[in-house]
This record gives structure tokens, C-alpha cells and sequence, in this order.
């Protein structure tokens, strides 16, 4: 999980300079957004592979998974640009606190 997270800093550093010209919480509620077109490229993906689009589009379940791939990384430079040094301790308790909930649902 550590390479996941350096790669995340790493990326965010890059796109922070790119957006240098706007203030923080415009990048923040930028980067937000930027998760639900990952998330809804996805379910157009999902509809394409489903038949279920008249654009014509072929998709398979790979672009479904690219587009789910981009829409956590989109998510996890969201919660970087939020909190840089808490993030990934936010993230570790919120999936231990999920992931918790379904373990004792499953009991």
C-alpha cells in the first residue's frame, strides 16, 4: 500500500503544479468532480458493454475497469489535495471501519 500511496503524492505533486493558478479549494472541488466523470465514464462503459447506448460504442469489461481504476485514483488524489498528510491515515481508518462493518455483518 505504501507504493500505491508514494505514486498518489507523487501524482498529486504534478497536478498541483499544473493547477498552481487556482486556489486550493478550487482544486479540491475540482479534483471531486474529477472522481464522478471517472464514475460515470465507467457506467457509460458498463451501458456500452450492456447494449444499452445508442452511440454505437462496443465496450468491454476491461474499459469498465479502466474507468473504475481512474475513478479511485481520482478519489484518492481528492482526499490527498484535502488532508496531504492525513490522508492516507483517514483512509486506512475509514477501510478498517467498512471493511469491520462487513465482517460483522457476515458473523
Amino acid at each position: 500500500m505504501d507504493t500505491l500511496w508514494d505514486n498518489i503524492e507523487k501524482l498529486s505533486a504534478v497536478c498541483r503544479a499544473a493547477g498552481a493558478h487556482l486556489p486550493d479549494e478550487e482544486l479540491k472541488a475540482l479534483q471531486v468532480g474529477k472522481v464522478a466523470e471517472e464514475a460515470g465514464e465507467a457506467m457509460h462503459a458498463l451501458h456500452g458493454l450492456k447494449g444499452l447506448t445508442t452511440c454505437g460504442d462496443d465496450h468491454a469489461w476491461s474499459e469498465v475497469q479502466n474507468d473504475l481504476v481512474g475513478a479511485v485514483i481520482a478519489a484518492l488524489l481528492a482526499m490527498h489535495y484535502i488532508d496531504p498528510t492525513g490522508a492516507r491515515a483517514t483512509f486506512d481508518e475509514i477501510l478498517h471501519r467498512r471493511t469491520r462493518r462487513g465482517r460483522e455483518a457476515a458473523a
